[in-house]
Formats: structure tokens, sequence, C-alpha cells
């Protein structure tokens, strides 16, 4: 069977599709594209999932571009390398690119898609969890610098969003986590009762072929998809969707993208931003315990190396939510709420940075 979800976005509504055999299925294809054809993807996921794509498609890529895998990748050569090859072509205006791949690729596609020509048209083929509930949603695209993550991007949302779970099949226990971490976030912030399945069901989540998985991914999806329609831009409510990504994004580029997964990251992200709003006063220690237990239960890190803390401090002071020279950090205001503060003192900071295995040496 396959859900839709229609994304009614101000700037360019688009369809999502959810369902098994997705990805091959030449009827959904044939009603989505018309044009060239370029399917951008990387050498891990392209031997698994290019064939099947190909078949399904109406017409045979103009252009395959493989990338290599990894985080690491996401960077101004690779967005230069590929512009100039879809200009060697030369590729039109009117031309779609087909991400197929993770967040990695996707966000990549997308910024290409979102600078080649001034803009053209994309579609997400998520093939990683991570991705499906929560990168390919939502328009945001970016490359990383060497000063952080995610700092050079464009909101460019996709023609259409092709969700196929049985991709999951083929994903290391690891990521599959990892993308888990992205679900307890929605949870957190805006689905307590998202929260209760993961603690009650957590053991049959490495299923990926199960109908649980599938629901837990719809559910996600519906959530990211409300918040992206009411915010498409990230003026207000959608900045929520950052909760631990300060913390993780800092995590991510001290480590040079290599030592973490980005939701692997983020859960250790999750913690920090659950203990300093106990700090604060604002939720229950209790809660951190709950979310720590939550995420070990699942294989995830609750706490980071010996990073320094004075690096990390200086790495979340490049992030992208500093306003007027404020570090404004997304803090839970309540279990299933969540606000931003630009107040926190320095010191708190720094307590939380050690709770999580920092280093103030």
């Amino acid at each position: 069977m396959i859900e839709t979800i229609d994304v009614n976005t101000a700037s360019s509504p688009y369809r999502i599709g959810i369902g098994r055999g997705l990805l091959a299925n030449k009827e959904h294809w044939s009603e989505l594209l018309n044009g060239q054809l370029i399917v951008i993807s990387n050498d891990r996921v392209a031997p698994l999932y290019l064939d099947a794509l190909r078949s399904a498609l109406p017409c045979q890529p103009l252009l395959e571009i493989i990338v290599p895998d990894g985080e690491q990748e996401k960077n101004v050569d690779n967005w230069m390398a590929i512009q100039n090859q879809l200009a060697g072509v030369p590729v039109s205006r009117d031309a779609t690119l087909i991400a197929l791949g993770g967040g990695v690729i996707g966000d990549l596609t997308g910024f290409v898609a979102a600078t080649y020509m001034r803009g053209i048209r994309f579609v997400q083929v998520p093939t990683t969890l991570l991705a499906q509930v929560d990168a390919s949603v939502g328009g945001k695209t970016a490359i990383n610098l060497t000063a952080g993550k995610n700092l050079v991007g464009a909101f460019h949302q996709p023609g259409a969003v092709i969700v196929d779970p049985n991709t999951l099949s083929t994903l290391p226990p690891r990521e599959t986590a990892a993308g888990w971490a992205e679900v307890i976030k929605v949870a957190l912030i805006r689905d307590p009762e998202l929260l209760e399945l993961f603690e009650n069901g957590s053991d049959g989540l490495q299923d990926t072929g199960s109908q649980q998985v599938q629901t837990l991914i719809t559910r996600a999806i519906y959530n990211k998809v409300e918040v992206v329609v009411a915010d498409e831009k990230e003026a207000g409510e959608r900045a929520l969707l950052n909760l631990g990504h300060t913390f993780g994004h800092a995590i991510e580029t001290l480590t040079d993208y290599r030592k973490y997964l980005h939701g692997e990251a983020v859960a250790i992200g999750l913690v920090a931003a659950a203990h300093l709003s106990s700090r604060l006063g604002l939720v229950d220690p209790d809660l951190v315990q709950r979310i720590k237990s939550i995420l070990s239960d699942l294989s995830l890190p609750t706490s980071m190396p010996a990073l320094p803390v004075n690096d990390l401090l200086d790495c979340m002071g490049a992030d992208k939510k500093v306003l007027e020279g404020r570090l404004r950090l997304v803090l839970l205001n309540g279990l299933g709420q969540a606000c931003i503060r630009n107040d926190i003192p320095t010191q708190l900071l720094v307590e939380t940075l050690e709770y999580c295995g920092a280093s103030n040496d």
C-alpha cells in the first residue's frame, strides 16, 4: 500500500509517497517525471539500488554522478564538480536531479539543484532511516565548511519525495539506530506518545521490515510536515526541530565527521539539551534519565569523548542559530514542548558539556 502526504508549502507544494517497493514502481515514477533526468548517488548506495531505479524511470538518465560515501564529502569541491558536470553536458533548466542516498546525498543534490541555473527541480529518494524521517523533508539543503556543518545552503523544496522502507534492509544496525535519534527528537518536542512507543517496543525496531517501523516512519514524517508547512523558512516553530543539533553539529565538526553518524551526535546533543533544561528548572531531572535510557536501549551514545570545552564553545559560537552575538539553544520546556533561549550563562553551558563528557583541562 502506498501512503501519500501532501506538503503544501507556500513556495512549492509537493507530495511524499511512502510504500514498500516504491523505489522500483514504474507507474509512480511515470507520474512524476519528464525531460532530462540526472541521478546523483554515492559509491555505497548506487551498487544496491541504482539498477532498480533505472528500470523504473520513464527514460534513461542523461547523467549518473557517483560521489564517495561519507559526511566529509558534502563539501564545496563536490558541489562545484557536480555543477561543472551539469554545465558540460549541458543540462537544461527543465531537468530533474534525483538524489538517491542518505542525508548527505540529499543535502548535496538539493544544494546543487538550488544553485544550478538559479534553481532546478530535484526529487528525494532517501535510502536511510534518518533521511526518510527527517533530512529529505522540508527543503533544507546545504554543504559543510571547515568551520562547521551546513554553513552554506538554501531552502529549496523537492519536487517529490519517494520513501521506500525496503531500502532499510541493507542499512547497518548502527545507521538504523542513528535514524531513530531524529524520531526521538520529534517525540520530545511535540509528540510524547511517540516516545512511549519507543519505551514499549524498542526491541522490535531493528526489524526494518515490520509494520511497526513503517508506522513510526509515517508518524515522524507527518510531524515534520506539519512544522514545515507552518514555518517553511524557519522563522519560528521550525527552529525547534534543531533540539540537540547545536551540540551535535559541534561534536561532528570537532571529530571531522568520522567518529559519529549524524544521528549519534544528535543523540548526545539531546542528552545535553535535556540536562541543561533540567538545570534551568524547565523539566524534571527524571526526564534526563528517561531520555538516556531510551537512547541506550537503541545502542545510541549518550556521552562524548573528552573534547575540549573551549573548542566546543567556539564551534557552537559559529552555529547558524547565533544572532547578535548570542547563542540560541533549543531546550525542552516540558515533555512535548520546546523553547529557544539566548540567555544561558556560560558556566552552566560548560557544566552541561562536562556532564556529557567534555574536558575542561
